[in-house]
């Protein structure tokens, strides 16, 4: 009897000691993280998807440090990394980072994701519910708990990455990350995890460029897991890769998947029960405690997503190789690898054709123009735009004269003001232009010139190198008539090499001289590793000019200022609407030289 009491006791004792089974994080995310009405089409408890399981379960395996997931748009990964996050703090409380590329980033992360679904799911809720006495600290990016706490902060300002130690680290969109002035945010921020042996680092993004992807190196260090789904007919299993969807000619909704080990042909009807039975396959299981995840928007069970769906926009995204390059990043999830960063000025000048800014194509019913400046003149491209984005480079004229000269300026506001006879009837007049202003010393001159003119949409523009917009406006306290605009140089630049490699993309007149041709073809991309970290920029081929570039570079800026409904301006130009003016001579010299 005293034996039984004992045994009792004893496995009492035991039970005791032994932890309770431990939920996967993919079960424990569907039983208490909720979707609020805002934030999801269909609010209530999380449903994860077959593909999202193991990826939530991998970062809630505490035998693995590092998880890395290389995803396309439409696959629900923001949910899921919202709903890790609140696992950590519900059930591992401890100190917790996210990292984002921008501040902006950071607050709507903060407002349109953290903050409603945490405060729809009580589990969450409760744990953030507890006060610390004293405690004052809890911001908008900040929030302090019992025995943790959670930061979202931006991956530009490494002062963000030298203040905390956490255990686990959550980094997003890592490919839009630029090294800071003391190297790569990525590596400042798993640095903070150091002093944790128990330390868990998640990295996602969208890949961009093949050759300087951060999520792609990543994950060519980890098991390069691939979602494979069976074959209805053959039971084999297989990504779903793009090359493998077919559609008849002119019918998106004919798309269907063929299996590459039967070759049947798999209609999207079969998609959903095919994903549910899906698995990931570890293509290096020799890797181990680093869990690498690739997918792509062709197995999303999205309504947005499905296959005719993503058949009907590859159609319209092949048109431009820029829009491809979107397609290939956004719903492939495969880095970019854009060709033509070297071309030949000869072919590009023999591509030349028969209009100009005296005989416009029928189609064009934008132009737009950006100015480069010299101490010595000013030279100007002027560029068309027609329904379908197809640039057509019309002219390019030389203003003579030195830049503080108010002659100078005036007859650049005469070329501006010119208007030139349209086939449909009437004339088309210049509907944005970008003048650089990044000389310091020529600045004051080029903003002081586009002040009284910022109606006329004459910006001001300077350069600058990374991942920006095309155009967009400075954080300078100048009053908005004098408002500096930014140009995103690198992207522009990377467009233009893409579309010069598609030939239809970007047309030339025959005015153009051979020169031009020569200096929009004075710069390649070229990769270069800084602070550690490899950059695609780029570089002036030697002994080449790079006016013409430069130009281009500004018009197409430019464009983004010009906001036009083509439909309406046709009807206008057709109704004869827009009087004709005299335009122009072709080079203008400035009365300071000829005077």
């Amino acid at each position: 009897m005293q034996t039984d009491l004992l045994d009792q006791v004893t496995a009492k004792a035991l039970r005791a000691l032994i932890p309770p089974p431990r939920l996967r994080l993919s079960e424990w995310i569907e039983a208490n993280v909720y979707l609020p009405e805002g934030v999801s089409a269909q609010p209530g408890l999380v449903e994860l998807w077959p593909f999202q399981r193991e990826i939530a379960d991998a970062i809630g395996d505490p035998t693995l440090e590092r998880v890395t997931l290389v995803k396309p748009v439409r696959v629900g990964f923001t949910t899921l990394l919202t709903s890790a996050v609140a696992s950590f703090v519900a059930n591992e409380p401890a100190p917790i980072l996210c990292v984002l590329p921008a501040e902006a980033d950071c607050r709507d992360y903060i407002v349109s994701d953290v903050e409603p679904i945490f405060g729809a799911s009580p589990a969450v809720s409760k744990a953030l519910a507890y006060d610390i006495e004293g405690d004052d600290r809890n911001t908008l990016t900040s929030r302090r708990f019992p025995g943790g706490s959670l930061k979202v902060v931006a991956a530009k300002a490494p002062r963000n990455l030298r203040r905390h130690n956490v255990r686990v680290l959550f980094m997003d969109e890592v490919d839009g990350m630029e090294p800071t002035p003391e190297g790569s945010p990525i590596l400042l921020a798993e640095k903070r995890t150091l002093s944790f042996p128990d330390r868990k680092i998640v990295l996602g993004s969208t890949p961009v460029h093949e050759d300087t992807s951060n999520v792609l190196r990543a994950f060519a260090e980890s098991d390069a897991r691939v979602f494979e789904v069976p074959c209805p007919e053959c039971g084999a299993h297989a990504e779903i890769l793009w090359d493998a969807i077919l559609w008849d000619e002119g019918q998106p909704e004919t798309a269907r998947w063929q299996c590459p080990h039967c070759a049947a042909e798999i209609p999207e009807r079969y998609k959903r029960v095919m994903v549910e039975h899906g698995v990931w396959r570890a293509t290096r299981p020799e890797v181990k405690g680093h869990a690498g995840f690739q997918l792509n928007a062709l197995v999303s069970l999205h309504a947005n997503a499905s296959w005719p769906q993503l058949v009907r926009e590859f159609l319209v995204a092949k048109k431009d190789p820029t829009t491809l390059q979107t397609f290939v990043n956004t719903i492939l999830g495969q880095g970019w690898t854009g060709s033509g960063d070297e071309l030949d000025d000869g072919e590009l000048a023999s591509r030349a054709e028969a209009f100009g800014l005296d005989a416009l194509p029928e189609s064009v019913l934008v132009v737009t123009a950006g100015i480069d400046t010299q101490h010595d003149r000013l030279e100007i491209t002027f560029t068309g735009f027609d329904q379908d984005e197809t640039a057509y480079v019309l002219g390019h004229e030389v203003i003579w004269g030195n830049w503080d000269d108010e002659r100078t300026w005036a007859d650049l506001d005469t070329v501006l003001k010119a208007r030139w006879p349209h086939p449909l009837g009437g004339s088309l007049g210049l509907e944005a232009a970008v003048i650089d202003a990044g000389d310091g010393v020529t600045m004051e001159a080029v903003m002081a010139f586009c002040g009284p003119r910022a109606r006329r949409r004459i910006m001001a523009g300077k350069g600058v190198s990374g991942t920006r917009k095309y155009l967009e406006p400075s954080r300078s306290r100048r009053p908005k008539e004098t408002r500096l605009w930014l140009i995103g140089v690198d992207g522009i630049k990377t467009a233009i090499l893409a579309r010069l490699a598609r030939p239809g993309s970007i047309r030339f007149s025959d005015s153009l001289p051979p020169v031009w041709f020569e200096q929009l073809v004075s710069e390649r991309a070229v990769v270069r590793y800084v602070r550690g970290q490899p950059q695609r920029r780029f570089e002036r081929v030697p002994g080449r000019r790079a006016e013409a570039l430069d130009c281009f570079v500004y018009s197409l800026a430019a464009r983004q200022a010009a906001h036009v409904n083509f439909a309406e301006r046709a009807e206008q130009l057709k109704a004869g609407g827009i009087q004709n003016k005299l335009k122009p001579r072709n080079v203008i010299q400035s009365k300071f030289i000829t005077g």
